[in-house]
């Protein structure tokens, strides 16, 4: 395969990976704590023979989660639970702790918070938060304090991690973190909200028809270059 060839197509690969990651964003524009991803393009560029030749490669291989807000909904609900600003719930699940910005919760069967997968909710000391199964109010202060009938008795942890670039997608709003975390110093969450998901439906549709185009030319390229080739063949051949 010739250099023009092989460059378009590693291209075209990054931006069919890139037209998933955009239609899997599109599809979680109602996820509750759902974060939008983006794809980051690597590219390499090798010199020529000539002083003004180069040759210019890009691949696409590196997926980039958005950690901005959500818009926060009000559900009134005890254990619905929005964080504003930094910060993470930590979850205790059967592959070790995750983090995750979707606040809806519930008490099990034996009074521990967990979430719609049966996950626990960890307090600051990284235990499972109990709520008293007689209490008639369960309130939380602004810093996730919960307290029972006037009475504390929880504090939700809020945790970020040292490094970024540690975090990795796990699976659906749930997050992995290759390396230290630590508690956000000021927590500020609200009781009775959820935070949606960060995705604009507006400005992935654009995305998308960019990609598209690009993808497009792409593949006029190739057959150009497809066409180049033939005439090329036949010429000789004659």
């Amino acid at each position: 395969m010739d250099n023009p060839s092989y460059v378009t197509l590693t291209r075209l690969s990054g931006l069919a990976r890139e037209m998933q990651v955009i239609a899997h964003n599109i599809a979680n524009t109602s996820t509750t704590g759902y974060r939008r991803e983006g794809l980051v393009f690597s590219e390499f560029v090798v010199g020529g023979q000539g002083q003004d030749t180069s040759l210019s490669m890009a691949l696409g291989n590196t997926r980039h989660t958005f950690q901005t807000q959500g818009e926060l909904t009000q559900t009134n609900g005890d254990f619905d639970l929005a964080i504003e600003g930094d910060g993470f719930f930590q979850l205790e699940t059967p592959q070790g702790m995750r983090l995750t910005r979707a606040g809806m919760f519930t008490p099990n069967e034996a009074g521990e918070l967990v979430n719609m997968d049966g996950h626990f909710l960890l307090d600051a000391g990284g235990a499972p938060i109990f709520v008293p199964p007689d209490a008639r109010s369960i309130v939380m202060a602004g810093d996730g304090t919960f307290s029972a009938d006037g009475q504390p008795f929880a504090q939700v942890g809020l945790v970020q991690p040292v490094d970024p670039v540690t975090v990795t997608r796990a699976a659906g709003t749930l997050f992995a973190v290759d390396g230290d975390v630590e508690p956000v110093l000021q927590p500020r969450l609200r009781q009775g909200f959820v935070e949606g998901s960060n995705v604009d439906p507006m400005t992935e549709m654009a995305r998308m028809i960019d990609v598209q185009r690009a993808y497009e030319q792409g593949q006029r390229l190739l057959e150009r270059e497809d066409d180049r080739i033939k005439n090329v063949i036949q010429t000789l051949g004659r």
